[in-house]
């Protein structure tokens, strides 16, 4: 990718510059990512190692949490050690890093959500058929194709953000870097950026099956303008950086049966439901 830019590096501002605020934020962000990673890392683990939990649902669940440890580790150690240092700075090259995986994982997660929500669909409205339709090898398409939409959606809108001009200034307004703060910093055309970002926030928007996920992603990308409050921006998107990945294992788990009782010693027969 060419780099036409000025600028050699940005700093991320963060979410507070008050010293207290920040020792108490990265106390409770660093709970939230080891709730997290514990959260996710114990249903992933179980799921491999269950044989009774290998089945289509279980499958998709595990490669839920496997997103999940992914995507909030993608964010939470910079902004960590945002709040423990005054200039939080990130090279040219790591900002269009952290973007790509930011949006690669976060599209496929979407994804993933309407492939589980079609499980859901298939195991309710037609029991007899769920094996043929859900088959080993229709899961394992449907996982590839949910890991490569996002890589390439990801690096669609990398490429086109690597062509921007950025000749100053270069504080981003916000924890991550994401494609909206550094449009407002572009000193060149960002239409193209626009166009992308419209074009494919709008086909994110059908996969609205789950609320705390895909609300505020849209609230973020397609009902927004560049010129939007960066500050109601960052909350929304700690949302469903933050927030959504250490609920999942809640969602997922707490209320289901095989989930909840297969690891204390349950012997009964796992039931697709």
């Amino acid at each position: 990718m060419k780099n036409q830019s000025e600028v050699r590096e940005f700093i991320l501002l963060g979410l507070t510059n008050d010293s207290k605020e920040q020792e108490i934020l990265f106390i409770v962000f660093l709970l939230f990512y080891v709730a997290c990673f514990l959260g996710n890392g114990a249903i992933l683990t179980i799921v491999v190692v269950e044989p009774r939990l290998h089945t289509p649902m279980y499958f998709f669940l595990g490669n839920l949490s496997c997103l999940d440890i992914c995507y909030t580790t993608v964010t939470m150690p910079k902004m960590l050690s945002g709040f423990l240092t005054k200039h939080q700075a990130i090279s040219f090259i790591g900002c269009l890093t952290q973007l790509h995986f930011f949006h690669f994982l976060g599209s496929g997660e979407a994804m993933l959500l309407g492939i589980m929500a079609y499980d859901r669909c298939v195991a309710i409205s037609n029991p007899l058929r769920y094996s043929n339709i859900m088959s080993k090898e229709a899961c394992l398409k449907l996982a590839v194709a949910t890991w490569s939409v996002g890589f390439f959606h990801a690096l669609m809108h990398t490429v086109a953000t690597s062509q921007l001009s950025f000749c100053g200034p270069n504080q981003v307004l916000h924890f991550i870097c994401d494609i909206k703060p550094l449009l407002k910093l572009a000193c060149s055309s960002t239409d193209l950026n626009l166009i992308l970002r419209k074009a494919f926030s709008t086909c994110t928007s059908h996969l609205t099956v789950v609320t705390i996920y895909l609300i505020p992603v849209t609230s973020n990308y397609l009902l927004s303008s560049i010129g939007d409050s960066s500050e109601r921006e960052m909350i929304i998107t700690v949302l469903y950086t933050v927030v959504t990945p250490v609920l999942n294992p809640l969602i997922y788990t707490l209320r289901n049966q095989e989930a909840v009782l297969i690891p204390l010693g349950e012997k009964g027969r796992v039931k697709m439901q």
